[in-house]
């Protein structure tokens, strides 16, 4: 069951991606598949439907699908089928695990369910227990976002002492509270700059092939008040070249303990472009994002590739009467390749702003904040 609204709100702070009703005892999510025409609220009351969501974009971001995956657990325990309950938790994990491959989040929080639930005897109270272990997970991503966005402001503010001028910071995707819960990652120091009464400016990328920078970014930086421009996926490198933007900060879908960070595609060339005009690159992660068993990122972060029907396709709204529409804008007889994330490597990153703090994107670094 879907409850449909216009997407104009009067309250952000009220909204979350991702809410449980007491009441009910379901999931209710935004399907952000819908937005900025339509704010959509999906209510979700199964393990394979929470599935299907991710997999199909209804929810997106490294940190909410880790939520979102901890409550699919939950969800899987409600409706335990047949003689072997330990079995039916472990086809739940494999469901969840196999929707999204590049974000180490969703594993990171089916493993913690798991290993919680291996733990109890009695089937019978792993509902109560998977359910306070994913309103554990929300809880604390909400937290882990407030403080990257009290860490990350200093970057904000040191800029404007400086500049004593507007801050122009550069994103791409979505890395605001649509990708995470409340707060957002890489938009958690923007807010705080913001609240704090700094003026500040994003320059907004597109972010082909689903738009989450031009539908996503864009939507949330206007319900809040936040002055910012939606640019083409390539106008980054121009505008860095004079002197346009004076800080990048970009989430994370997965990092490793040394400091890749893999990313929505074409994160990697906007690294390329701050690097070459002297421009600091930084990435806004929770500590969940990082992955801490692995070294290299080119070689062993799993880049998802999803369909071309997202590069054949655009979606939209009719300029008439608002009908949402879906476009086809290459030729029927031509390959696409959709390739989802890229990986930036450690040297191109300034640095990375966590819920402990900045650091810089090294091993020792991060081991520093991460003992």
């Amino acid at each position: 069951m879907n409850e449909t609204t216009d997407s104009k709100v009067t309250e952000t702070n009220d909204l979350q991606s991702i809410r449980f009703s007491d009441t009910q005892g379901t999931v209710s999510i935004i399907d952000q598949r819908h937005l900025p025409h339509r704010l959509v609220i999906e209510k979700i009351e199964s393990v394979e439907r929470m599935a299907a969501a991710i997999r199909e974009m209804h929810l997106r971001g490294a940190p909410l699908i880790g939520v979102a995956a901890a409550y699919g657990m939950y969800l899987a325990c409600r409706r335990i089928d047949g003689p072997d309950p330990r079995r039916h938790l472990e086809e739940a994990a494999a469901l969840l695990r196999s929707t999204r491959p590049t974000a180490v989040n969703l594993a990171w929080a089916v493993e913690n369910q798991l290993k919680l639930l291996e733990a109890i005897d009695d089937p019978k109270t792993w509902t109560s227990a998977a359910l306070a272990e994913a309103r554990r997970i929300e809880a604390e991503d909400i937290e882990r976002c407030r403080c990257i966005g009290e860490h990350g402001v200093s970057l904000i503010q040191e800029i404007y002492r400086e500049k004593r001028g507007t801050v122009n910071v550069l994103t791409h995707c979505n890395a605001g509270w649509l990708a995470c819960v409340r707060h957002g990652t890489a938009t958690a120091p923007i807010y705080e700059a913001q609240r704090r009464g700094i003026p500040v400016h994003v320059w907004v990328d597109e972010t082909r092939p689903r738009n989450q920078g031009a539908r996503l970014t864009a939507w949330e930086l206007g319900q809040a008040g936040v002055a910012h421009t939606v640019i083409v996926d390539n106008a980054g490198g121009h505008l860095m070249q004079h002197g346009r933007v004076d800080l990048v900060i970009v989430g994370s879908d997965r990092t490793t303990r040394t400091g890749d960070v893999a990313n929505k595609i074409g994160t990697y060339l906007k690294a390329l472009a701050a690097r070459d005009n002297n421009i600091p690159f930084y990435v806004a992660l929770p500590s969940s994002t990082i992955d801490w068993d692995l070294s290299d990122g080119i070689t062993g972060i799993p880049i998802e590739e999803r369909s071309s029907e997202e590069i054949r396709v655009i979606r939209g709204a009719g300029r008439a009467d608002g009908e949402i529409l879906d476009v086809r804008i290459l030729p029927e007889a031509s390959p696409a390749a959709n390739y989802a994330f890229d990986v930036t490597p450690a040297r191109l990153v300034t640095g990375l702003i966590t819920e402990r703090g900045i650091c810089p994107a090294t091993g020792p670094g991060i081991s520093a904040l991460f003992a």
